[in-house]
């Protein structure tokens, strides 16, 4: 039995994670702020193109063991801080972080909804996140190429398809940004009806149909809605008196008497 992280070690795994080390690096270049982190997957650099001056990879408790750690900081590159967290109890207050990375985080995880609660707790408002994963009946279609083993996740462990997620994001306040699909490089030796419309997959999903692709890679904003605070209805406002203008000899002058007209009665006698 093949385990997540021997999968992404042979050929098509490494050519999925040369994918997926593109679309972050094209995610997270423009996303500005002090702190960010990675939850998961230590076999890409998530941060690599982001400037952060702090950046953090987290190990799940399930990959916490001295060995797992061990191989963890073997394979992780130099410059990030190595650090053992589960998905769905990050140590980081709340609103602290810029910008979270979640590669295959939510399949590897035992509750992907805690865990998504938790990356929307520890983002700020604006910060980012930036997720992958592998579209459901792709993956099981390469484990049928290879003898239906579990060659992508640990059993006891089942995909999220992007339509899912997407309505997970839109429940919990996020603004979907940019979602981008990835198709698999390579396929196993031999012959079949099932390696030919795996064959005829790839090749559609190279013409450009993304529900033919095998990897998806979705990226959102922790949007914060404002408040409009509206009175109760039977507060009123008083009414307000219109200015009345005063009469002045200025506003109204008197009427100038024309040329050949008789004065008043009054001012004859005089």
């Amino acid at each position: 039995m093949m385990a997540a992280s021997d999968w992404f070690r042979t050929p098509p795994g490494q050519a999925l994670l040369r994918w997926e080390q593109a679309q972050f690096d094209a995610a997270v270049a423009d996303v500005f702020g002090y702190h960010a982190l990675q939850l998961g997957l230590p076999e890409i650099d998530a941060l690599a193109a982001n400037r952060m001056p702090h950046r953090w990879l987290a190990l799940p408790d399930a990959a916490g063991t001295a060995q797992a750690a061990q191989a963890a900081a073997q394979d992780a590159p130099a410059g990030r801080i190595l650090l053992a967290a589960s998905p769905a109890a990050l140590p980081f207050a709340e609103g602290s972080l810029d910008l979270i990375a979640l590669p295959h985080t939510l399949e590897l995880c035992g509750d992907p909804h805690a865990a998504l609660r938790e990356a929307h707790r520890a983002l700020m408002h604006e910060g980012r996140l930036v997720i992958t994963g592998l579209v459901p009946w792709r993956a099981r279609l390469w484990q049928r190429l290879h003898g239906g083993g579990p060659l992508y996740l640990p059993p006891g462990h089942e995909f999220i398809a992007p339509q899912r997620l997407r309505d997970w994001l839109r429940l919990l306040g996020f603004e979907l940004c940019e979602q981008r699909y990835g198709n698999d490089s390579g396929l196993p030796p031999g012959a079949g009806w099932l390696r030919q419309l795996a064959a005829r997959l790839a090749r559609a999903g190279a013409t450009g149909w993304p529900i033919t692709r095998a990897a998806w890679c979705i990226s959102a904003i922790k949007r914060a809605h404002g408040m409009r605070l509206i009175g109760a209805a039977w507060k009123t406002p008083a009414a307000r008196l219109a200015p009345v203008p005063a009469a002045s000899r200025a506003a109204n002058p008197p009427a100038r008497r024309q040329r050949g007209q008789s004065a008043p009665r009054s001012q004859k006698g005089q």
